[in-house]
């Protein structure tokens, strides 16, 4: 059974059940605060959180779609535009300054002009996994080998190099990029300039060798990248192109606030490390202008109150956490940390989140209670079979779900709303669970080599699919029984290693 229809049902404009065949007939929407399921009124207090920048507490049941809503506030922020870095102060080494640089201005990849791979040496283009020494067809580099004729390119390797010219671009190129965290290969070349030799290094800086991915210095901006290095020593803290969504469950005092690393030569001018090349950022730093999400808040205990700190003031320093390190004597003030702050908490520990932390969220965000059912509606039917749908494409190894299976699939819904929540006439949304459900048909239906997931594949899912005390109590008839029983069978063992010789024709299992 495959679907024929032309065109895909769409969630927006609503659908009913009895109008698609399979899950395949419905589109998946691109905002993905759309795909979220009965939870109408925290979608609308995320959107606002989005377009305003306000914080976002979250309080519900497990698996009903806290995590999902702060994902989609991070995928609708926009790009960041601010780079942090932190630079060496020379009369205070031990107070490292903080610069924000907006769309990456005064960064060093702004020296060099920046051509194709087409329009440098060959023999650089070759060096650089562009280009094919035996046909010299142009590839990404990413590919070890030539895409045209086959054979394995020759990428050349700075670190084993040996060049005259190596102390030029050395210090200036492959140490600037082991500091901003680069990978990018750089390549040396010597021509003939008014009868001298002048040396011009290339730096990969893209892989697509259809579009400007290489960066060419010659000696003029090379020493241009020398006078910076010299005046300004510094090193980016929080890159200009980083994730949006930034999740600090758990974390630790150092993961989340940031930390400078112990140096054992205790700053040595010629044997130490300098103390701004030390500085680690935390994720609240990390979570500049996008989004800090922390699930099971009150976890995080008495960090609660340096996470106050940095939610009210928009900044907050980094030192050194551990004082027996050289790092806990340095010190960068006002690290930018504008973040919007997602918690998550169940409803049973909502009271172990600090008051001013909840006072913080309230005067600039909101408190939302997420549902745990929604009415068995047909418009909500049609839900749950979107539901399935974006759980069999997020899921990429199961097939596609038909109308009756989505059917059983309800029946359970409505069951586990009414045993659960105690809500009749209703569909639960603690989703996460269902969306086990929905795996277990998909890999008993590829287990059986079928297209589709069938009536039959869900209706042996929700059987297989529930907890281990179920499982206990379909078998024992309770835990009580089955803890006696496990006594029991303990203590037949421990009777036997004392006295083998009752136990020679007896099977301790039955």
């Amino acid at each position: 059974m495959t679907s024929t229809r032309s065109a895909l049902l769409n969630p927006a404009l609503g659908f009913y059940l009895e109008e698609l065949e399979t899950t395949e007939d419905i589109a998946i929407p691109k905002n993905p605060l759309d795909r979220v399921i009965g939870q109408d009124h925290a979608v609308k207090m995320a959107k606002l959180a989005v377009r305003q920048r306000r914080h976002l507490l979250l309080v519900g049941y497990p698996g009903v779609g806290k995590s999902m809503i702060a994902q989609a506030i991070a995928f609708l922020l926009p790009a960041p535009k601010e780079e942090i870095w932190v630079v060496d102060n020379p009369k205070n080494p031990e107070r490292p300054f903080v610069e924000v640089r907006r769309g990456g201005e005064a960064n060093r990849d702004e020296i060099g002009e920046i051509v194709t791979p087409d329009k440098i040496p060959p023999e650089v283009a070759i060096k650089l996994g562009f280009r094919c020494r035996s046909c010299g067809a142009l590839s990404s580099p990413l590919k070890l080998r030539c895409e045209e004729c086959g054979e394995e390119k020759e990428i050349y390797d700075e670190r084993k190099a040996a060049s005259p010219f190596r102390d030029l671009f050395e210090t200036e190129m492959f140490n600037s990029s082991k500091k901003q965290n680069k990978t990018n290969r750089i390549v040396p070349h010597i021509r003939r300039v008014d009868g001298r030799q002048e040396v011009t290094v290339y730096e990969q800086v893209g892989s697509d060798p259809l579009k400007p991915s290489v960066r060419g210095l010659d000696q003029n901006a090379l020493e241009k990248l020398r006078e910076i290095e010299k005046s300004r020593p510094s090193k980016v803290l929080v890159p200009l192109k980083r994730k949006t969504f930034l999740q600090a469950t758990g974390a630790s005092e150092t993961e989340l606030l940031g930390d400078v690393k112990h140096d054992p030569y205790g700053n040595h001018p010629e044997l130490g490390t300098p103390p701004y090349t030390r500085v680690v950022p935390g994720l609240i730093h990390e979570a500049h202008e996008g989004v800090l999400y922390i699930d099971e808040l009150p976890q995080l205990g008495h960090l609660q109150t340096f996470l106050l700190t940095a939610m009210q003031d928009k900044k907050f320093g980094i030192s050194g956490r551990n004082p027996q390190s050289s790092g806990s004597s340095v010190r960068v003030d006002s690290v930018p940390c504008d973040f919007i702050f997602v918690g998550a908490v169940n409803i049973n520990n909502l009271k172990l989140v600090l008051s001013p932390l909840r006072s913080r969220i309230q005067g600039n965000g909101y408190e939302v209670l997420l549902n745990s059912t929604m009415p068995d509606t047909p418009e909500n039917r049609a839900k749950i079979a979107q539901f399935v749908a974006q759980e069999v494409v997020a899921d990429g190894r199961i097939p596609h779900v038909t109308r009756e299976a989505i059917q059983e699939l309800i029946k359970e819904a409505k069951r586990r709303a009414e045993i659960i929540d105690g809500k009749k006439n209703a569909l639960t949304l603690r989703l996460r669970d269902l969306g086990g459900v929905i795996r277990m048909a998909g890999d008993l239906t590829l287990e059986e080599e079928s297209p589709l997931v069938e009536r039959t594949h869900m209706s042996q899912a929700i059987k297989l699919c529930v907890p281990v005390e179920e499982q206990i109590r379909r078998k024992f008839g309770s835990l009580e029984k089955a803890l006696e029983k496990e006594l029991s069978i303990a203590q037949q063992a421990i009777q036997k290693s004392n006295y083998p010789e009752n136990y020679q024709n007896q099977s301790l299992y039955g």
